[in-house]
């Protein structure tokens, strides 16, 4: 072949890659083996960006004409993920929503970051026991353990920049989720090595433990959602809101643990180092969530509204805030449990006021999704049965499809009599401030009887 036409062909070759890449177009598509619901969301951020439905083969696919490079994520009820998409992109994705995580595939374009930040997600899942055994360890030890951990991490992200053609975007956001998690750890180390070695003040650390605070940036919009990034900052900000009270509010050392006066704190922190809006505002609701599902005097909750009011009163997620506020001022002590219909096993419609009627009843909630929760909820909740005999614990299952919430009541070998469906779980959560799965042990006649890990409230 005449070599100018050779090179002129090699030339319009890679003219057409150089054109493909820099094409906006983004293709996202895949299969969902059993899914729960019959679409996928795309976010960009708190904005959803498309809606796919499922076909009959239980495929889906998005054309986006643009795309803001970077992190998105993907919910599936009632789970979500992270991918990103850059210009150019065609990714695929295949899950089975029996192991949601653990069966996620990406191939394509980017699957190698994307597959990447999957495989750190689950890591971490999996080291959870592990540094939760090490923070009995020494200051120096732990950091070392955790520094240890990280930088093995990091080895396979330099690999993995070196194999395959990472934007720096990509490769920000791959670090920042191996870097932020690691100071999680750091962050949580005083107060779960004073519980796990029943010391009765915070231990002394060494003037290096925190030496990665210089490098936290507290405006990074392209984090603002990303878990590893934003669990930071609620632990960073509750860490130093303690210390802030502890050093500085004088011989009122009950202060620390007064919840109105700790919280107050948060808002101001917030207030004086968060300016990126997003971030800021989630902050904010996340603090005023925190606080308003735990149980504390209708006094102190209205002085707590009038204060975020004031330094967030045009948050994004004001009407979410007012409304739980307005919800909880009616789930006060003493006030009839509102109205709110509920399913049997055998599909009849039950009101949970004639489940408490003539008799005292402890509603808890639980999700199948939420396994580990499950488990340790129903063996807190034989516990209680034994410690309180003279109340009947009844379940409230949410965001479970019917089929599988039958099917794990006779895996679980659970009294049906005493377990119930709900359908509607945006009117579970606005009836009975429900706001999480995680939380919620609930009476129906003004007394506290728990208090169980993340309990949201007590009445």
């Amino acid at each position: 072949m005449n070599k100018t036409l050779l090179y002129f062909i090699i030339f319009l070759l890679a003219a057409c890659n150089t054109e493909e890449k820099k094409s906006p177009t983004v293709y996202f598509g895949g299969e969902i083996v059993n899914p729960n619901s019959e679409y996928l969301v795309l976010f960009k951020g708190g904005v959803v960006l498309d809606t796919a439905r499922l076909d009959e083969n239980n495929r889906f696919s998005f054309k986006l004409d643009s795309v803001d490079e970077g992190l998105h994520h993907f919910y599936h009820f009632p789970e979500e993920q992270y991918v990103i998409l850059e210009r150019g992109d065609s990714l695929q994705l295949r899950l089975n929503t029996v192991d949601f995580d653990e069966s996620l595939v990406f191939s394509g374009t980017n699957e190698q970051v994307n597959n990447f930040l999957l495989e750190m997600f689950l890591s971490n899942e999996e080291e959870e026991e592990l540094i939760y055994e090490y923070y009995s360890l020494e200051p120096e030890a732990f950091a070392l353990k955790i520094d240890s951990l990280k930088n093995v991490k990091l080895e396979l992200l330099n690999s993995l920049s070196i194999e395959a053609e990472l934007s720096d975007s990509a490769m920000e956001i791959a670090k920042a989720g191996i870097m932020y998690t690691s100071y999680i750890f750091k962050e949580a180390y005083p107060f779960y090595h004073k519980k796990k070695k029943g010391e009765k003040s915070i231990h002394d650390l060494p003037p290096d433990f925190y030496d990665y605070r210089a490098d936290i940036n507290y405006d990074q919009n392209g984090l603002c959602y990303y878990r590893p990034y934003y669990n930071f900052m609620k632990y960073h900000l509750g860490n130093l809101s303690y210390m802030d009270c502890k050093n500085g509010c004088g011989t009122q050392k009950k202060m620390v643990k007064n919840q109105l006066h700790i919280n107050q704190h948060k808002l101001k922190l917030i207030d004086s180092l968060i300016k990126q809006n997003e971030l800021r505002d989630n902050l904010f609701r996340n603090v005023a969530m925190d606080y308003l599902l735990k149980y504390d005097k209708e006094e102190n909750i209205e002085i707590f509204i009038e204060e975020f009011h004031q330094l967030s009163g045009n948050n994004r997620h004001i009407h979410e805030i007012n409304g739980l506020y307005d919800g909880i001022r009616n789930l006060q002590p003493q006030k009839e449990i509102p109205e709110l219909m509920v399913f049997d096993s055998e599909g009849n419609k039950v009101s949970i006021k004639d489940l408490g009627k003539d008799r005292k009843v402890v509603f808890y909630f639980w999700s199948a999704p939420e396994k580990r929760h499950f488990t340790n909820m129903i063996k807190r909740i034989d516990l209680l049965k034994d410690k309180y005999p003279e109340y009947t614990f009844i379940g409230l299952n949410v965001r479970t499809e019917h089929g599988r919430w039958n099917n794990m009541l006779e895996v679980a070998q659970l009294d049906k009599s005493e377990q119930f469906w709900t359908e509607n779980f945006e009117k579970v959560a606005n009836t009975l401030i429900i706001y999480d799965a995680n939380r919620g042990i609930i009476t129906n006649d003004g007394i506290i009887v728990d208090a169980f890990a993340n309990v949201y409230t007590s009445f």
